[in-house]
């Protein structure tokens, strides 16, 4: 599980909560795993939240209580498994990846199947949601580090309206190819993008530069940061669940 900073300065803590808090369901995409929670009514809003390298489906289920969100917000969370595939980075060891990780050097080497591959595993997903009566705009983008990586990546290339993207301690996979491959339709799409301070394993200035590109480009990008590492910590999880709530506002 992601670790969790606690409010003040002390030895960072994991997930203070279990599994057994809410009821869960997985099902089987024809591309991807996915664990479910569905809301108390009928669903009419999604979030689907990409985990983090080497995590899995579960990775931020336990997030979903302490969001606090409105129940008439009829939200469902989908929580997509990557595929396993050997990790350059970690020395080819097999793992849960969206994409293969070559360095986090720069200039950055990237993985551009690996990650297009993935963006249509994606892109299937958001057409289920779709098929099971929620639009593209009622729909989020979300997802931590690699799984945030590609929130950005397929959100910017899909070609209808979303409700938003939600971008935590990540960057922008293939930024050169923004420009030419984003569609218009989600240019006025609310970003949220969140990093930590002292994040060890993706520097803060990936995100920083990341939102300040898509601003540039004219997006309308949210930028927070936190004193933490490659986590979350509360003041996170409060600031996005705002944001969700005025995302998906119902009327």
């Amino acid at each position: 599980m992601p670790r969790i900073s606690p409010p003040v300065a002390e030895p960072l803590a994991l997930w203070p909560f279990g599994l057994n808090l809410i009821t869960v369901a997985a099902m089987t995409d024809p591309i991807l795993t996915t664990v479910e929670i569905e809301p108390a009514g009928a669903a009419c809003s999604s979030v689907i939240w990409m985990h983090g390298l080497g995590a899995d489906a579960r990775d931020f289920e336990p997030i979903v209580p302490e969001l606090k969100l409105p129940a008439e917000l009829g939200i469902r969370f989908v929580f997509p498994n990557a595929p396993i595939r050997p990790v350059t980075i970690n020395g080819g060891m097999q793992m849960r990846a969206w994409y293969d990780v070559l360095s986090l050097d720069l200039p950055r080497q990237e993985d551009a199947d690996g990650v297009y591959a993935s963006g249509q595993a994606i892109n299937a997903l958001l057409e289920r949601e779709k098929q099971r009566g929620i639009p593209a705009h009622r729909i989020v983008l979300a997802g931590f580090s690699q799984g945030g990586a590609m929130a950005l990546y397929s959100g910017l290339r899909y070609p209808e309206p979303l409700a938003g993207i939600l971008a935590l301690s990540c960057y922008i996979p293939l930024a050169g190819r923004v420009n030419d491959e984003r569609q218009p339709a989600n240019q006025s799409t609310p970003i949220f993008i969140t990093h930590g301070d002292y994040d060890e394993v993706i520097p803060m200035h990936y995100g920083r530069q990341s939102a300040s590109l898509l601003q540039s480009l004219g997006y309308a990008v949210e930028w927070s940061h936190y004193g933490m590492g490659h986590e979350v910590c509360w003041q996170e999880i409060r600031d996005v669940a705002g944001w969700l709530q005025r995302v998906l506002a119902l009327g």
